[in-house]
């Protein structure tokens, strides 16, 4: 049964029990748990002798108050600064290139620290464990370091207005708009993950649709990344940053230091309940077993004297045996770390290495790469950065396990699906425990302190505008400048221009900003309508796939621009497709199930199964022949099948070993001779800079030519800019 099957199964049952139908989907052994009403009851409480899960109160309006109060003033803030575009592209599209140090620190933190790396990686590591929900902004914060070392300084030189400039001058405008339309898919889904984040506290807090409130997160920061560019981005990345990280690493270290339980502890059981072990029994002041004098059981005097229901009753759901920890130090070693729970080890591998090097193309990264004042402000800015998305962004995996003590499925709000069964958990029903997808938020707004909660949840939000901002400004930024402007000649021709061109100078300003309407609006949508039984869930989920389309794509050709001695456009065109038809064929052929655990051996690798019998769990104290052997076959697993992974590192291996290939087989000359004017050759863009960078430019261009002795052709046939008439990174790094 793969992930969007047993969806279907649970939603059924769901369903038949609305309808006062039966909670086993089989007739013959729903009939043998004989005749029960569900009517102020639910199946798992039938069923499995389990109590119906607790409702949790609706949220104080005053979180959702100051969560309105705080975006407000992030738009008012956002909005000013209009006032310092001054008409000026440049300005607009990298902040005039004069980001101090500590605005880019700000500014680049705050776009790895999203809401993908602080409640995807609390929904993630209180669904599982502690290192499927770390592994998030681990990888984010890994992809700064690595940018510091492998690109910042010389992106920062390459004084380009987007990363596909940085292509455009290599390898020409064929490569220049393949990137560009790899990189837009990729931040609509980066975009998309925000606003889902976003959407999930705002439609809680306020107590709307999931659907209006992505749409008016969409809208509201819209309205102030199109009014002020990088700037109003920066500036109010620096005030989310101020007050989101402030809030949420409070929050978490406060938590952290001051929760009762750091992890569930071991079970103290119910009624009939069989202690695994001494130590848990003494625990418990446990008493031997009536059917079996040799074990331990719940001490029911003690624990329970009144009867199942009254105040003086401490009972929990037995999920946790032998109780759990807040992080198992061997998981992303060891494939049976998590037992009896499978462990997602190759997929958590995959995902590190997915946003480490697939960030490395990041469009909002390297623009801030770009507005820094200096190259070693880029440089220093992406070391602090990373180590602050470590700071900010681990601890929040700490908090899954103490979500499991309040919403875990040790506690009385827990829900089970009851036509499930698990030989590893020995459950021949109830075995598939029901995570609540708003576990982490109603942690904040209940069990938390009111104002810690609410700054944290300020904070959250924080970060999710902090990087759709800046996805909205890249996406509309490269649409208009790499995309548009390349076919100006069509629209030229087809619509009668004159020869005029669509997009200039002059209004590539506006242009843009109109152009960020819709791709805000695709973005949008494709949250609002995406409902994911995904096991990493939507947010988290986005944000990989964004990036999983960055690896697969840009990222080989992107170490080509500054690490071959002549960048070769065909090498970067053939790595680029084939790492994408590598990634899309291996997507639809390799075996997958949507539960990202690849097929290893062990109990706790198989797929639930349907409910297997009527019999007890055999650590309940009934008669043995009323306790289910979880050995007689009954459960019917399918193994877990899912190699989702192993395309996202295939594809950009294969990338490479294209391009070593092609760039060798042309270290004497080009393959292909291609037009000294074509799509495959390099060239700089025009507008690259303000008009007096853009004079400097000329001027230097025409000294070249003076001094030059030979003939100058103005791009080389290997597609990379001639050192004859270009001039190096060193002056084109004066500005005006």
């Amino acid at each position: 049964m793969n992930a969007v099957g047993l969806s279907l199964v649970i939603f059924a049952a769901k369903l038949m029990v609305a309808f006062g139908q039966q909670c086993i989907a089989d007739p013959n052994l729903d009939a043998e748990f004989g005749d029960y009403d569900l009517e102020g009851s639910c199946c798992q409480e039938a069923i499995c002798l389990l109590g119906c899960p607790e409702q949790v109160d609706a949220p104080n309006k005053g979180f959702g108050i100051a969560v309105v109060v705080a975006i407000g003033v992030f738009v008012i803030v956002g909005f000013l600064t209009v006032f310092l575009i001054k008409g000026k592209n440049e300005n607009y599209f990298v902040a005039g290139r004069s980001l101090p140090l500590w605005v880019i620190v700000a500014t680049l933190a705050s776009q790895a620290i999203d809401s993908n790396a602080i409640l995807g990686n609390a929904d993630l590591s209180y669904k599982y464990h502690f290192f499927d929900g770390a592994v998030l902004p681990i990888g984010l914060g890994l992809s700064l370091i690595l940018n510091a070392v492998f690109f910042a300084q010389k992106i920062n030189v390459d004084k380009a207005l987007t990363l596909p400039d940085v292509f455009a001058k290599r390898y020409g405008k064929l490569v220049e708009l393949l990137v560009s339309l790899c990189t837009i898919t990729s931040f609509l889904c980066l975009l998309a993950g925000n606003l889902v984040g976003m959407g999930a506290i705002l439609s809680y807090l306020l107590d709307i649709s999931k659907a209006n409130a992505i749409w008016i997160s969409a809208a509201l920061v819209l309205v102030y990344t199109i009014a002020g560019g990088l700037f109003s981005v920066a500036y109010t990345d620096c005030l989310q940053a101020l007050v989101g990280w402030l809030g949420c690493m409070t929050l978490a270290f406060y938590m952290i230091r001051n929760s009762e339980d750091s992890a569930p502890p071991p079970s103290i059981g119910y009624p009939d309940y069989i202690y695994p072990d001494q130590e848990t029994c003494d625990m418990y002041d446990g008493v031997p077993c009536s059917n079996n004098a040799t074990l331990c059981c719940y001490n029911i005097d003690q624990n329970c004297p009144n009867g199942i229901g009254s105040a003086d009753c401490v009972i929990d759901n037995g999920a946790y045996p032998i109780g759990d920890l807040p992080m198992f130090s061997n998981q992303l070693l060891d494939e049976h770390a998590l037992y009896p729970f499978p462990n997602a080890i190759l997929w958590n591998w995959s995902t590190v290495f997915i946003l480490a090097f697939g960030n490395l193309a990041a469009l909002d990264f390297q623009a801030r790469c770009m507005a820094s004042k200096t190259p070693r402000i880029a440089v220093i800015g992406c070391l602090l950065a990373g180590c602050l998305t470590f700071l900010v962004g681990i601890p929040f995996a700490y908090l899954g396990a103490i979500t499991r003590t309040y919403y875990g499925p040790d506690t009385a709000r827990a829900e089970f699906a009851a036509d499930t069964c698990s030989v590893a958990l020995g459950l021949p029903t109830c075995a598939l425990w029901l995570p609540d997808p708003q576990a982490f938020i109603k942690l904040l707004t209940h069990e938390a302190p009111a104002f810690l909660g609410g700054w944290c949840l300020i904070g959250i939000v924080a970060a999710s505008m902090s990087t759709s901002d800046g996805a909205i400004l890249a996406m509309g930024t490269v649409f208009t400048h790499n995309i548009i402007r390349n076919v100006d000649a069509y629209f030229s021709c087809c619509f009668n221009m004159g020869g005029k061109k669509l997009i200039t100078n002059d209004n590539l300003l506006n242009i843009a900003r109109l152009v960020s309407i819709p791709v805000t609006a695709i973005a949008a949508t494709v949250a609002a309508y995406y409902e994911s039984s995904h096991s990493a869930g939507a947010t988290g989920y986005l944000l990989i796939v964004a990036f999983d389309v960055m690896l697969a794509s840009v990222v080989v050709p992107l170490f080509g621009c500054f690490y071959t001695k002549k960048p070769s456009p065909l090498a970067a065109l053939l790595s680029l497709l084939a790492g994408v038809a590598v990634r899309v064929i291996l997507e639809y052929s390799l075996p997958k199930d949507g539960f990202l655990l690849a097929p290893f051996k062990g109990d706790e690798f198989l797929d639930y199964g349907p409910a297997a019998n009527s019999k007890v769990p055999p650590f309940w104290d009934f008669p043995a022949e009323d306790a289910w052997d979880p050995a007689d076959g009954a459960c019917d697993q399918v193994r877990f099948a899912d190699w989702t992974g192993l395309d996202s590192l295939a594809a950009p291996l294969v990338s490479l070993v294209v391009f070593v290939i092609i760039q060798f087989l042309e270290r004497n000359g080009p393959l292909f001779k291609f037009s000294d004017d074509g799509i495959m050759v390099g060239y700089l863009k025009e507008g690259q800079g303000d008009d007096d960078d853009a004079k400097v430019l000329e001027d230097d261009l025409a000294l070249k030519e003076e001094a030059a002795p030979v003939s100058t052709a103005p791009i080389s046939d290997q597609g990379k800019v001639d050192e004859n008439n270009f001039p190096d990174e060193d002056e084109m790094s004066v500005s005006a």
